[in-house]
């Protein structure tokens, strides 16, 4: 499964890279930034990590883009922030994401969060 991650923090990429490489059946791309998500997104992702917090085009305009292009639309996008009020989250599934899971993560349990959000 190939799932391009998108965080502003170079130390969060780093700790995901970590989290991420327990599940050998993960192979996950890093990016800095919702304009790099973008650049990149018809590479034939099976999902996309987003920070909803990032400069530029954070997370949540990513999404609504991704969703907007009929080449990704049907790619689904989780959502990995800080921001988990009940407004918040609702805001990242009305933008398309299938779910959102919390900062901080444990990079233990993050690899099965993940696969278990996305019914894989």
């Amino acid at each position: 499964m190939r799932v391009l991650c998108a965080d502003d923090e170079e130390d969060i990429r780093t700790i995901l890279g970590l989290a991420l490489s327990l599940d050998g059946g993960i192979e996950a791309e890093f990016v800095e930034n919702g304009e790099r998500v973008i650049a990149r997104a018809h590479e034939g992702w099976d999902a996309f990590l987003l920070d909803g917090m990032m400069p530029g085009i954070d997370g949540y305009e990513a999404c609504r883009l991704l969703k907007a292009d009929p080449v990704t639309a049907s790619i689904p996008v989780v959502f990995l922030t800080a921001k988990t009020s009940r407004d918040e989250v609702a805001q990242a599934l009305a933008l398309g994401a299938i779910g959102t899971l919390p900062k901080p993560f444990d990079p233990l349990a993050l690899a099965g969060d993940l696969r278990r959000l996305l019914g894989r």
